[in-house]
């Protein structure tokens, strides 16, 4: 989002999703860029259009009736740049999360090394790994060749060998991955991408080139102790691009609509919180996340070190058949309000896995989606914490440091019945500390906005800085554990108008100061019994001198961290009605 910025009217943001396409048109309005409209349809890779086209005409219609504004020629181009006539647009942006994820070959010297270098990197975008290849690995080379061809991965990424190290193990190992390749019918053989020794290009050129096609990056691991991913995330991001130009008709039209910017989604929610975190001067961390249909995808920055992981094991659609895989029922159990059987909530996964772009309809069926959402979330921020640099979790729990925003988008938070339903499901889902402000992108438009940033830095900053997010409230996760009703925080509010309120918070409960939108208070925080609160050790307190309310208000969530709900069903109802209640929904 460094690019420089040019003088550009309006523009287009289309985002293919595996359930929803939406498209989003944004222009100046008083010297400043605005959201005028949106439209969506569902998606439409997959039977019986097989085409991605016809999703994007369909939610170009929505747009088109609402402003009047004709986007589309008679040839069913974008009319690009708009006309004196007030027809088109001037530039276009997109994103694409559809069609099911590759399936992926990882190839390393060492298991914790160099392997799980390249596990990283695939966890980037979506993918399965679906085949590992690495020296620890004791398998003959028939063997290697015999899963390879079983597996019959879409990618194949190399690591391995530092900088001038190892050489020949390298390419005894891909003498494999040839062998396959050469077996396989040449239309079905997969990319590869070679991000190990630099040394050793021209020779892995030689011996494989004339078998798939190669891309090479800089090594990943350029030393033992040193790893650098920024540059292979790009490259993995155009190769994603590409693969699915050849898989899904119309992604290859869609790409020249956008000069051959179009990129993954997650990649554009990466470069969003890549550059927050860097403008962040509190100098705290940023996350974002999207509890997606096809995975959930998470996004941390420290300072402009991105972190980020796509996790289609985790997806809200298809995988829900196998989540529990991942995690016991009972940890899904214990986030339901309703008293389910094991069997019944393994039928509703399994048919949901079956008809993803279902909706539920009743209260028992919103139930088991929003314990879903929460149990997805737990896991995709325990695998966040993994590929974190070290040292930046809390304390050795499964608790993420302190984060200033977090962006949460995704339908099964911006359709829940009330936004106090959404809050709720996100202290859960991904136990916030410290002090974080929520912001909730009702439109999905953030990742769309790392995308335009390559071609419009000016629209992207403005936006992030207008309503165009919901900003749901600040909220405030002290850290520690006492016993319930213990009083743990001290909170004295100075309004703008000079008049002070004093709050004692108790152990165990949700509150919720009715600061309005628009407004903004002085909070003087003290911790008390050794809660941490983000103020540079446990115990100590500070004054945030200028707090803003939101569509909630400010949240002080003192149930403490880790929080696990009543293993107790009928006290999981009653607290949360009772936490409802506090904000708002009776």
């Amino acid at each position: 989002m460094t690019t420089g910025l040019i003088d550009t009217d309006s523009l287009l943001l289309l985002d293919v999703g595996s359930i929803s396409t939406r498209a989003l048109l944004f222009d100046q309005v008083r010297d400043r860029y605005r959201l005028l409209a949106a439209g969506s349809s569902r998606s439409t890779a997959g039977a019986p259009f097989n085409n991605v086209l016809e999703g994007i005409f369909s939610a170009l219609e929505g747009i088109q009736k609402v402003t009047g504004r004709t986007v589309l020629g008679k040839d069913q181009n974008l009319i690009k740049p708009s006309t004196e006539f007030g027809t088109g647009v001037d530039t276009c942006a997109a994103t694409i999360s559809a069609g099911p994820p590759l399936n992926a070959c990882i190839v390393g010297l060492l298991d914790d090394v160099s392997l799980n270098s390249a596990r990283k990197l695939a966890s980037t975008t979506f993918c399965n790994v679906v085949q590992t290849i690495s020296l620890n690995d004791r398998q003959r080379p028939e063997a290697h060749i015999d899963s390879f061809l079983q597996a019959h991965p879409d990618l194949v990424i190399v690591a391995g060998g530092t900088d001038g190290g190892a050489s020949q193990s390298v390419m005894k190992l891909l003498e494999s991955v040839g062998l396959a390749c050469y077996l396989m019918p040449e239309n079905q053989r997969p990319v590869m991408l070679f991000a190990g020794n630099q040394e050793l290009k021209e020779e892995v050129e030689t011996s494989l080139s004339s078998l798939l096609e190669l891309h090479f990056t800089e090594n990943i691991r350029p030393l033992l102790d040193f790893q650098q991913n920024n540059a292979a995330q790009s490259k993995l991001a155009q190769i994603y691009t590409q693969i699915r130009s050849r898989q899904l008709s119309g992604v290859m039209e869609l790409n020249s609509w956008v000069n051959g910017g179009l990129i993954p989604s997650p990649t554009g929610l990466g470069r969003v919180v890549r550059f927050l975190s860097r403008a962040n001067e509190s100098h705290k961390g940023v996350l974002g996340i999207d509890v997606g249909s096809a995975a959930v995808t998470i996004a941390s920055a420290m300072e402009g070190e991105l972190s980020l992981g796509v996790y289609p094991q985790f997806g809200m659609g298809e995988s829900t058949g196998n989540i529990l895989e991942y995690g016991n029922i009972s940890e899904l159990k214990s986030w339901l309000l309703h008293d389910f059987s094991e069997d019944q909530l393994r039928e509703y996964l399994y048919t949901k896995s079956i008809h993803p772009g279902s909706l539920p309809v009743t209260e028992a069926e919103i139930d088991i989606e929003h314990a879903l959402a929460r149990f997805v979330m737990r896991k995709a921020v325990g695998s966040l914490l993994d590929i974190m640099p070290e040292g930046v979790g809390y304390q050795g729990d499964a608790l993420l440091p302190w984060m200033e925003p977090l962006i949460a988008s995704g339908s099964v938070l911006t359709k829940a019945p009330t936004l106090a339903h959404c809050a709720l499901m996100l202290l859960d889902g991904i136990q916030p500390t410290g002090v974080t402000p929520f912001l909730l992108d009702t439109h999905h438009l953030v990742p769309g906005l790392g995308a335009a940033a390559a071609v419009n830095s000016l629209l992207a900053i403005q936006i992030l800085d207008s309503n165009s997010l919901v900003h749901l409230g600040t909220v405030i996760s002290p850290v520690g554990s006492a016993r319930p009703g213990t009083p743990i925080l001290r909170i004295k509010v100075t309004y703008e108008n000079g008049q002070e309120t004093n709050f004692d918070i108790k152990y165990g409960t949700i509150e919720v100061l009715p600061i309005p939108h628009g407004k903004s208070v002085r909070l003087h925080l003290q911790p008390l019994h050794n809660f941490d609160i983000g103020m540079g050790a446990p115990g100590r307190g500070g004054t945030l001198r200028q707090v803003a309310g939101g569509a909630l208000g400010v949240i002080i969530d003192a149930r403490g961290r880790p929080f696990q709900p009543p293993s107790d069903l009928r006290r999981r109802q009653e607290n949360y009605r009772k936490w409802l209640w506090t904000f708002g929904v009776h």
